[in-house]
């Protein structure tokens, strides 16, 4: 697999209608630099909005994956990013005059054509991997959706189709080498749907630029009279017949399991959204639009916690998410103050779980009290919102920037004293973030046993300048 970042030597330019909104549209690709990643620009609209691919601007998967900023949209983008994932292209920008992508034949060989033939360079930058090192999970009990991630050092992706339709049956597909298979495998496989489904798609405003060019249609009714009534409802001159395969108007099929690679074309598209190349083994049992979106959310998620532990913590250590020395890299504490020792767990905007070992060295306990050392409530409070700092890394891009300061601390109540020798593991779960003011609920623990908890609303405010 490539570790350098590319992007492509010179612009290139397609023009077409979009599959689901029928409205015409020239795409434009153009280099990038090093870094920027996938970005979509609405140049038909002023000021030339910039839409970022990542799955933070998903704003519907309706039969599709749509981007969108306030009323700035772009609607069907999975086959071209698919495409850029296959090609291993990293930085890009797609200038779009219109709403949707040009939709081709209905898989992504189009764009990959398109962007061979701008040529493909390699920069300098390193590809900045996400490596998938323990099992992740999604799962969905009604629509029995599974979709796993499995540590692997390579990119693989297997997926499995049942829509408990005998028109269709049962498919699987998987993709093992990227730079061997994904062009003449997968790229080519085109959008499917069911004849079933066709006139409520149409119902819904969709697939205005479908057409039996740009789609497989399996035939799941086989009733005469509908086919002639969907035919005129959605203009098609020539007449609608059910095929020998079972495919209307007997179109061919490019590969036995078409539809399957289709859907394992439509998760490597959508799992571009995460914004890094994946080192994972996929493997996805019936996946769709949403359930795709859903998974790479958490993903996403869980690579911008990776790209933050490294920026911090230098040193890799078992068991550990942030040392002493990254806490200080991201706190402004300082002895005596610095009241967290390490942090153990870490869900970004979720939950975090830290460590304070109380020593008989503390310097606060000569005075509180002497002969019966007990550590203040107010300190075990100060830990709780301490450990509670750290979960606001993904508040704001620069938390070096910042300064968290308590607005209120309710619901404070201390069930045990924390003396010398006890060691305090704290869970501190974010219960509200708006865009300067947080809350929290947190709870102090020593040998399982609740000592202490608090609800804490913070406001974030910008660190002060230093004097030059």
């Amino acid at each position: 697999m490539i570790h350098k970042q590319r992007t492509i030597e010179k612009e290139v330019s397609l023009s077409g209608k979009g599959l689901h909104t029928g409205t015409n549209c020239t795409m434009t690709f153009k280099p990038a630099p090093e870094n920027s990643g996938i970005k979509f620009v609405r140049v038909d609209l002023g000021g030339n909005p910039v839409i970022p691919a990542l799955v933070d601007y998903v704003v519907d998967v309706s039969r599709g994956t749509t981007l969108g900023i306030g009323d700035v949209k772009v609607h069907t983008v999975e086959h071209v990013l698919a495409a850029l994932v296959g090609l291993q292209i990293d930085n890009v920008v797609i200038e779009l005059d219109g709403i949707e992508p040009p939709v081709g034949d209905g898989s992504s060989l189009p764009y990959v054509q398109a962007l061979k033939q701008a040529g493909i360079v390699e920069q300098e930058a390193p590809k900045d991997f996400l490596i998938i090192d323990e099992t992740f999970i999604y799962h969905e009990e009604d629509k029995q959706i599974d979709i796993v991630a499995l540590p692997l050092d390579n990119y693989r992706v297997t997926v499995m189709i049942d829509y408990q339709n005998p028109a269709l049956g049962s498919q699987h597909s998987g993709m093992f080498d990227m730079e061997k298979e994904f062009e003449t495998e997968f790229a080519p496989a085109r959008t499917f749907c069911f004849l079933s489904e066709v006139e409520q798609l149409a119902n819904e405003g969709l697939i205005k630029g479908g057409d039996l060019d740009n789609a497989i249609v399996i035939v799941d009714d086989k009733d005469e009279a509908k086919m002639e009534e969907l035919r005129r409802k959605l203009g098609f001159s020539e007449k609608l017949f059910v095929g020998e395969n079972g495919i209307l108007n007997n179109k061919q099929l490019r590969f036995r399991n078409e539809p399957a690679r289709h859907k394992l074309l439509d998760l490597i598209g959508d799992l571009a959204l995460i914004g890094a190349p994946l080192r994972a083994q996929i493997l996805a049992a019936r996946p769709g639009h949403r359930a795709n979106v859903e998974f790479a959310k958490q993903i996403r998620k869980l690579y911008q916690q990776k790209k933050l532990v490294k920026k911090y913590q230098f040193v890799k250590t078992e068991g550990v998410v942030f040392d002493t020395s990254a806490i200080e890299r991201i706190l402004p504490h300082r002895y005596p103050f610095l009241l967290v020792d390490k942090i153990i767990s870490l869900e970004l905007d979720k939950k975090v779980v830290g460590v304070k070992s109380v020593t008989a060295n503390e310097p606060f306990f000569p005075g509180h009290f002497p002969g019966q050392p007990v550590m203040p409530g107010v300190l075990i409070l100060e830990s709780i919102a301490q450990t509670g700092g750290i979960l606001l890394l993904n508040a704001f891009p620069d938390p070096a920037e910042k300064l968290v300061y308590f607005m209120q601390i309710n619901n404070a109540k201390f069930r045990k004293p924390v003396v010398p020798g006890d060691q305090m593991v704290i869970e501190v779960e974010l219960t509200q973030k708006k865009t300067k003011v947080v809350t929290m609920s947190g709870k102090a623990y020593v040998d399982g046993n609740l000592v202490a908890e608090a609800d804490f609303m913070a406001g974030i405010v910008d660190r002060p300048k230093k004097a030059e």
